[in-house]
């Protein structure tokens, strides 16, 4: 699967780690649903940080196209309210 951050870059992701993105999708947007700012804070970082961790960067010059695009780092929780929702970014 390929994953963008938005405004940053393109990752390819293995099988193994989808599992994961895809926990840490479905609990941000519980937290979402529950007011819990901390609580999606922690869960979108961490969401981010195995993205760039886990993930190989594709090269600029490849035009592969995006299966995910994930918000920004700077995303307020206001904004998460309309991005992680019902399924969240992933769908199940």
């Amino acid at each position: 699967m390929i994953i963008r951050i938005a405004s940053e870059d393109q990752y390819r992701l293995d099988d193994d780690a989808l599992a994961r993105v895809n926990e840490l999708d479905n609990a941000a947007v519980a937290a979402v649903e529950a007011g819990d700012r901390e609580g999606f804070q922690q869960n979108f970082d961490a969401l981010l940080a195995l993205v760039r961790t886990e993930g190989t960067v594709i090269a600029d010059d490849d035009l592969s196209v995006s299966d995910v695009i994930i918000p920004p780092d700077d995303l307020s929780f206001e904004e998460a309210g309309e991005e992680f929702t019902g399924e969240g970014l992933i769908p199940d």
